[in-house]
């Protein structure tokens, strides 16, 4: 399978991170719906920072995702964006289903403030070490 590399003004690129959020407590709300909600303002949110939303999943207590990510974007700010834009739909859309897993009102929180980032690409480690390290030397 090839790499495909993603072209900018002036670059040529190809960075990808597998990302976890878990809920909130790790309380199992997540239903169909939600899943469905999350996927769509996931792919809103990737779009608007010149990413894109590979694949999509999740289960009751956490989700995974795997965004082509744009080199002008700042990973943390990228995150930030998608946890806050997310927590914020989803607590309104289904504040009903909600309250019964969470009810302070001053925490209107979703997730839970911590995130796992994998970054992730075509060849192993080893083989991208090994390629530098084979690299000539300049003649002087």
């Amino acid at each position: 399978m090839e790499t495909q590399l993603r072209k900018g003004a002036h670059a040529v690129f190809n960075i990808q991170f597998h990302i976890i959020f878990v809920t909130k407590y790790r309380k199992s709300v997540i239903n169909e719906a939600i899943l469905s909600k999350l996927r769509e303002v996931f792919s809103r949110v990737c779009e608007k920072r010149k990413c894109e939303l590979v694949e999509f999943n999740g289960e009751d207590d956490h989700v995974h995702l795997l965004v082509d990510a744009h080199p002008d974007n700042n990973i943390s700010q990228l995150i930030s964006f998608l946890k806050s834009a997310s927590s914020r739909i989803i607590r309104k859309e289904f504040e009903i289903y909600l309250k019964q897993f969470y009810w302070k009102k001053e925490d209107p929180s979703f997730w839970t403030d911590a995130y796992c980032i994998v970054s992730t690409g075509g060849a192993p480690l080893e083989v991208v070490k090994e390629y530098i390290k084979a690299q000539q030397k300049p003649k002087m």
